[in-house]
């Protein structure tokens, strides 16, 4: 009985007990899960077990249908942002070892610069009809160790990895996420988070496909339409970042949109401001607010609506099946059956990352007398931005490069949209204006990576060992 945590037992099962269920919801069409399953069982016949299989699309029914088809093959999805630019994906794709890559048609000029620079020559599927060529199909399985997603995290080294999500871990995080805070077969789920990010599967899409749920599913966040959406469809349920409720809170039909069905709001990838949250609950909405880590696949703590103002800050108690832990300098140890096995072909990096069966997330955290957890900074120096993880060493890597650039220090500061954004510090030789290194960025980095202001000074503040001071940087743009 051995490999029953696999990702492609929930689509067969769904479809053979509910095949006339609406499972996708998009532009005004609906999918099945008789056709979602015999789309994936297609697609699954033009790939291979333990094949890398990269995609530039926006959310689809497609991408969904080759998600199900990498899990019945044994292949293993790498969805790229759209967002970053050519040499970025160049990357990603050599460092991959892309087999296969499908490209949507909107994104077919990023995929050929992309392609000018890469090393690989995967084969291509067709992005209109997903079609493949035949492939004599294998007779293994998937197991539940195989490889299912692999998604690219920054690293602090200013180089992205690939974190390597298998069957079981998708499994176990769902199923935790689940007894958590739940998703029914009746339910209705707006998905809007992109799906090139962990949370674009894990955070109620695939356990809403599970339960045989109805997914509204978006190409992308639009504020009007999802306060529309959840009239219309009946929205009971949806996951988002802060920016995107702080966005449907801003539009002016806010006040008056019909938000009765929606039973629970998840967010993540940042704190949700205390004010927001009591707008959201004035309206009769619960929020339920999380901590995660793509490595974690992602769900380490949940906390829940009742507890969400009486633990004002928290990011609450670890989820079932996830242990938790503190270790030197308070940083946040995970344990569990959701952490990653390791850095796509990178033992070194995996090594540093999980140390003796835990995986270090680099954040620091208090923990109160009722066990619950606060994050309290990080030992790494990422910062997020609307949701997305941003490295400083990744922008400065691109900036030592300008010419005129001779020293160069990024930090997060606070903004009232994204919650942060970057800030540069950079000693120059010679004449250089501010416009012409955000250009420079904006040709090497994705746009949320760009920092948003660039101060020059005359030295970068360090220490006796030479490392550089970033804490002295914070607060005159802070005081801005």
């Amino acid at each position: 009985m051995a490999d029953l945590h696999t990702i492609d037992r929930w689509i067969r099962d769904r479809a053979r007990r509910t095949p006339q269920r609406v499972a996708i919801s998009f532009a005004g069409r609906d999918v099945t899960y008789a056709e979602l399953d015999d789309r994936s069982d297609e697609v699954a016949r033009g790939l291979r077990h333990g094949e890398v299989v990269s995609t530039l699309t926006g959310n689809s029914p497609e991408h969904v249908a080759l998600m199900f088809a990498c899990a019945k093959a044994g292949a293993i999805l790498h969805p790229i942002s759209w967002r970053l630019a050519a040499a970025e994906v160049a990357f990603q794709l050599d460092d991959a070892g892309s087999a296969v890559l499908w490209v949507e048609e909107g994104h077919a000029p990023l995929a050929e610069a992309a392609l000018g620079l890469a090393s690989v020559t995967p084969r291509e599927l067709v992005s209109d009809t997903l079609k493949v060529s035949d492939t004599k199909v294998s007779d293994t399985r998937p197991g539940d160790s195989d490889g299912l997603l692999l998604i690219y995290t920054s690293g602090t080294t200013g180089k992205p990895k690939g974190a390597l999500l298998t069957h079981a871990n998708c499994y176990w995080t769902n199923l935790s996420f689940d007894l958590a805070t739940g998703v029914g077969g009746d339910d209705v789920v707006l998905a809007c988070l992109p799906q090139f990010h962990c949370g674009g599967w894990n955070v109620q899409p695939l356990l809403a496909w599970w339960k045989g749920a109805k997914v509204v599913l978006e190409r992308q966040f639009e504020a009007a339409r999802a306060l529309r959406l959840i009239e219309e469809q009946r929205v009971t349920t949806m996951m988002g970042v802060p920016a995107n409720y702080l966005f449907m809170a801003q539009e002016p039909g806010f006040a008056t949109a019909d938000l009765s069905s929606l039973r629970c709001c998840v967010v993540g990838g940042a704190p949700m401001p205390v004010p927001l949250l009591e707008l959201w609950r004035d309206r009769g909405v619960e929020i339920v607010q999380g901590y995660g880590l793509t490595e974690a696949s992602p769900n380490v703590l949940c906390l829940s609506p009742e507890d969400a103002m009486h633990k004002i800050g928290s990011a609450g108690k670890a989820y079932p099946y996830v242990e938790i832990d503190v270790g030197p300098g308070d940083e946040l140890l995970v344990r569990g059956p959701n952490v990653f096995p390791g850095y796509w072909r990178n033992p070194d990096a995996t090594a540093a990352t999980l140390v003796d069966g835990w995986l270090r997330t680099g954040d620091v955290v208090e923990v109160d007398d009722e066990g619950y957890v606060t994050i309290k900074g990080r030992l790494k120096e990422m910062f997020i931005s609307g949701g997305e993880n941003v490295y400083p060493a990744e922008i400065e890597s691109v900036l030592h490069d300008h010419p005129r650039v001779h020293d160069v220090a990024v930090v997060g500061v606070a903004d009232e949209t994204w919650g942060e954004v970057g800030a540069a510090f950079v000693v120059v030789d010679g004449e250089v204006s501010e416009r012409e290194l955000v250009t420079f960025c904006r040709d090497r980095l994705a746009r949320f990576k760009v920092p948003k202001s660039v101060h020059f000074v005359d030295a970068l503040p360090r220490n006796s060992m030479g490392k550089i001071q970033k804490s002295e940087l914070r607060l005159p743009v802070a005081a801005e």
